[in-house]
């Protein structure tokens, strides 16, 4: 496993403020798309970089000052991680769910601590 993050997501209830505070502290264009029913601004990534992310603005995605919704590597098949998630003592919230051929699959699990977590993998 190249990286243990493999995408992260930052809540907007305001999707241009949060685009034009991170474009301006970043120095960097965000690249805006609807996916889902959400809308995001990707945040900038080079060639060689495998971890990613973008501000979210949709249904399900509130600010909150108790975290950032992070996004496991999941290898090549996030199934095999998910599998182990109960378990260990977690919970699946939401099964593996393909999102679309290019952007691949995910899924939502509670840790132990009450976090929620996902994973994410092409296949």
């Amino acid at each position: 496993m190249a990286n243990a993050i493999n995408w992260f997501e930052i809540p907007a209830s305001n999707f241009e403020r949060a685009v034009n505070f991170y474009t301006q502290v970043l120095g960097a264009d965000m690249h805006h798309q609807e996916v889902m029913g959400t809308k995001m601004a990707f945040f900038p990534q080079g060639e060689q970089t495998e971890v990613g992310g973008a501000v979210c603005h949709g249904e399900n995605y509130t600010p909150s000052d108790s975290g950032s919704k992070i996004y496991l590597n999941g290898g090549s098949d996030l199934s095999d991680p998910l599998s182990r998630v109960e378990s260990a003592g977690g919970q699946v919230v939401m099964p593996k769910t393909k999102i679309s051929e290019e952007i691949g699959h995910m899924a939502i699990f509670m840790d132990t601590e009450g976090n929620q977590v996902a994973f994410h993998s092409p296949n």
